[in-house]
């Protein structure tokens, strides 16, 4: 396939873990009324224990970063051969998160005062649930910075770096638990999540690193040909049920997401244990490839792809932010949105009237969105210096890291502000120059 032809099939991969992004978020929401009057928002997962066993097909930012490098890899590569800097890559990639951050930041950050000084009422119940999710876009754009070391990785070890960076992950989680001899393999994840020491914490963090950084390089080895087809893939889905059903077992927390019914979590930091729904994920798209590009190739499900592969970046910033005209709208028209208990009947139309009022307020939000976006200029500057990348780096960082912490009160108030030095400064844009010393249009 030619290099500037784009493939739907990792489009409409990109676009389906996008959907159920959107719809998982949305459904572990869960309004609490008290009179008619939203009173709190609680978490799925806090609640129902057996809601775990469902984040197993909802936790797709594997499937993301596994996708995201499968696309990336072929431009990397030129660049890495035509010797340009990947630091400047990376600083593309920023920028291009980074502008439509600072609108959603900034936007919140207005909701946030405003509620500071009206005594808003659902900016408070919602304010951690409106920043929770830019903890991918964290993650994204470190292991985005390292996939040049992904791909020089693949070529030198093929195979054997997807095993280093599993072996990895399990030295951390046995280092975590205090090392336990072999007759205590059985309860290494207990003893993992009970390891709630400072020193369990820096040990558990190599694996923010490695556990994301294993679906990129899945990806890459993916896109070289290092495993295909229909048969690869079903041995990888029986891997993965095999390796759930294992860790879980062995006490790891069933759900994939968040924080579990016991206040456990397979993310925080990641485990051995997220890594079998990597295995399951992986093995779907092997196994489902060959009929799915046939479906793709009917012209309405490729302009669906399309679409839904446009507003991507949008769509996901903001669906969290449609749960505010939604908690408006449900207590004016009097919805029964508050859940019940979780798994009732009361339950699950609660989620099915909260489901809608959200995907309703979406839809003019993203529009909205759009149009200020298509207004916006995205005039380039001058060329940026090392320094003016690494400050910039810096400052997103640090903008995405206190929102996320601090929720929309303050945290969008103070994330505006640094992620906005980091457009402006990131705005330099290399290309610019090079293109200007090459005598080539910007």
């Amino acid at each position: 396939m030619p290099a500037t032809d784009r493939d739907l099939y990792l489009d409409a991969l990109r676009a389906g873990a996008l959907v159920v992004v959107v719809l998982g978020h949305w459904a572990a929401t869960l309004p609490r009324m008290d009179d008619g009057i939203m009173v709190e928002a609680e978490h799925l997962l806090k609640l129902w224990e057996a809601a775990g066993y469902l984040t197993w097909l909802v936790q797709v930012v594997p499937l993301f970063v596994f996708v995201s490098a499968a696309v990336s890899i072929d431009g990397v590569e030129r660049r890495m051969r035509a010797g340009h800097r990947q630091l400047h890559w990376w600083a593309d990639r920023s920028l291009a998160l980074a502008r439509p951050t600072v609108t959603y930041l900034a936007v919140l950050a207005a909701f946030a005062l405003l509620s500071v000084f009206t005594g808003g009422r659902l900016l408070g119940q919602l304010n951690e649930s409106l920043t929770i999710h830019l903890w991918f876009l964290l993650m994204l754009i470190t292991v985005q910075a390292l996939l040049p070391a992904s791909v020089e990785a693949d070529r030198k070890f093929g195979l054997w770096a997807i095993a280093g960076l599993i072996a990895i992950t399990a030295l951390v989680d046995w280092l975590r638990a205090g090392l336990p001899g072999p007759a205590g393999i059985a309860a290494l994840g207990e003893r993992v999540m009970a390891a709630d020491s400072l020193a369990a914490l820096l040990i558990g963090s190599v694996n923010a690193f490695a556990v994301w950084l294993l679906p990129q390089q899945l990806g890459i080895a993916w896109r070289r040909g290092r495993f295909r087809g229909a048969g690869a893939g079903a041995a990888l889905v029986v891997l993965g049920l095999v390796w759930l059903l294992a860790t879980i077992a062995s006490g790891y927390p069933v759900g994939m997401v968040g924080v579990d019914f016991a206040g456990h979590s397979n993310m925080l930091p990641p485990t051995l244990a997220l890594i079998g729904v990597m295995w399951l994920q992986i093995g779907l798209v092997l196994l489902l490839e060959k009929p799915a590009r046939w479906l793709i190739e009917r012209g309405r499900v490729s302009g669906a792809v399309t679409i839904l592969s446009a507003l991507g970046m949008p769509l996901y910033l903001w669906h969290k932010f449609a749960e505010l005209p939604a908690a408006w709208l449900g207590e004016r028209l009097g919805l029964p949105i508050d859940a019940g208990i979780p798994g009732t009947p009361g339950f699950w139309a609660g989620r099915g009237w909260w489901l809608l009022l959200c995907l309703a307020m979406v839809i003019p939000v993203i529009a909205a969105v759009a149009a200020f976006e298509a207004r916006r200029s995205h005039q380039v500057t001058a060329a940026a210096s090392t320094r003016a990348i690494i400050i910039g780096g810096i400052s997103l960082y640090a903008g995405l890291t206190i929102s996320l912490a601090l929720g929309a009160i303050p945290g969008a108030i103070i994330g505006t502000a640094l992620v906005l030095v980091a457009s402006q400064v990131l705005r330099q844009h290399p290309r610019f120059s090079e293109s200007r010393r090459a005598g080539k249009a910007p």
